[in-house]
């Protein structure tokens, strides 16, 4: 990418409503971004004040715009993208924007990529449960499947919106039981996700349970900060997360994926420590512990501070391919053209996994630093409510908000570090990865 994007011809969509019933209760946008250049996402504040609800009898002077729709979505994607960092190529609709055949997708395919080799008994044994637990082409064209039938059924109450496959199922570090995360993308500007996105969700989980029933269960409004619908596909048996707007999401996704194709050892190393984690009890941000968004950082964030680097900061290396105000339709272009890291760091898999431990158990300085995967180092805390009474800080790459907010007791804080010193000093002196983390509980559990 040279920073010369293609021009996106202009649309001009119908006013935004849902169908059978009274139109959504939007707000309007910004007046800033009439007639003017729109602002980078990172400038507007998360919790921007905007007018409540009108009354779905009230008639709004001008209509919101919607995710831009063309007459052919793919003059807005090149219909493959060739790429020496995934050795395939793969076409747009995986992010749920072309309207193709589910058979004509082409996914990396993860058995062509090349491994590491594994010199010894501790690096074959998370080799060995990478193969086993890794998230394969069939787990993925099914959840793409579920992805393009349920983009089907929302567009019959909101027809010009979008849905977007995100998280572990795309960005490489998926396992087999990986849940479906997927974004629905109703405006192309940040909306209030306490009052827009809650009522959104709440439409869309009364239409799961009245119209959908038939192949979607347990629909279940989750008001977080972020709120999502819990919902489970029975005819494709995953289990799903669905927010909306959450559009950060999307772009981390593209983020990981390339983190996680550049340098042969990153995908692996994840899983292993994602499987830890979860074995451990600490990989539950409902219960006050880490998410898996965050661990995955935690492991790049290592990889990138080592004397011998085994990543780079993408973001600072190719800050055109992530830059945060990119459109979209583009973003999903970004791995196209990075090549493959090449690390002097010739540490094994189970040297990684040691250091790793040891890393967040005896040397990273949790009250006054913060992992930053953007800068490719620790940074001092900032002195936001972000961050104030946080025990772990964790920078998402693209929004700069806390991944880790959920960890805000001490009593889970301190669980979470002796669970990294007590499996650094088990597996120091056994270096055997049962030590830690049984293998046949972890295979089984894929």
């Amino acid at each position: 990418m040279n920073g010369n994007l293609p021009a996106i011809p202009p649309v001009s969509p119908p006013p935004f409503t849902y169908r059978n019933s009274s139109p959504v209760p939007m707000s309007p946008p910004p007046p800033s971004f009439r007639g003017r250049k729109r602002p980078k996402e990172q400038d507007v504040p998360y919790e921007t004040k905007r007018p409540r609800f009108h009354s779905p009898h009230h008639e709004s002077g001008s209509p919101n715009q919607t995710v831009p729709l063309p007459d052919d979505p793919r003059r807005l994607f090149p219909g493959s993208i060739h790429s020496p960092l995934f050795r395939s190529h793969y076409i747009s609709d995986f992010m749920g924007c072309v309207p193709s055949p589910l058979q004509e997708a082409s996914f990396p395919d993860l058995t062509e990529t090349a491994l590491p080799v594994a010199k010894d008994k501790l690096s074959q044994q998370v080799l060995d449960l990478f193969q086993a637990c890794q998230q394969q082409p069939c787990d993925l064209d099914n959840k793409e499947f579920c992805r393009m039938r349920l983009q089907r059924d929302i567009q019959h109450i909101f027809p010009n919106s979008r849905l977007f496959l995100v998280g572990s199922s795309l960005n490489g570090f998926g396992t087999r039981s990986s849940d479906v995360d997927l974004c629905l993308v109703v405006k192309e500007w940040p909306i209030n996700q306490r009052t827009e996105a809650r009522h959104i969700l709440s439409l869309l989980q009364k239409h799961f349970s009245r119209k959908l029933s038939y192949y979607i269960e347990r629909p279940q409004l989750i008001p977080a900060k972020v709120p999502i619908v819990k919902f489970r596909d029975k005819s494709c048996c995953v289990e799903c997360d669905l927010n909306v707007n959450n559009v950060v999401g999307i772009r981390n996704t593209f983020l990981l994926r390339t983190y996680a194709y550049i340098e042969s050892r990153v995908r692996p190393l994840v899983l292993v420590v994602k499987k830890w984690a979860r074995y451990c009890g600490i990989n539950d941000a409902s219960r006050g512990t880490l998410n898996s968004y965050s661990l995955v950082l935690m492991v790049l964030h290592y990889l990138q501070t080592l004397p011998e680097p085994v990543l780079p900061s993408l973001q600072k290396s190719y800050p055109v391919s992530f830059d945060p105000a990119m459109q979209l339709h583009f973003v999903h272009q970004a791995p196209s053209n990075i090549p493959p890291y090449i690390s002097k760091n010739n540490s094994t898999l189970g040297d990684l996994l040691l250091g790793f431990l040891k890393y967040y158990a005896t040397e990273f300085d949790w009250s006054s630093q913060m992992i930053s995967v953007r800068e490719a180092k620790a940074i001092p805390r900032p002195h936001g409510i972000e961050w104030t009474n946080k025990f772990i800080c964790v920078e998402e790459p693209f929004d700069r908000t806390n991944t880790a907010r959920a960890v805000h007791e001490k009593q889970k804080f301190d669980i979470i570090i002796d669970e990294f010193r007590k499996s650094w000093q088990g597996l120091r002196d056994r270096r055997d990865l049962n030590s830690i983390l049984p293998l046949v509980t972890a295979t089984r559990k894929r």
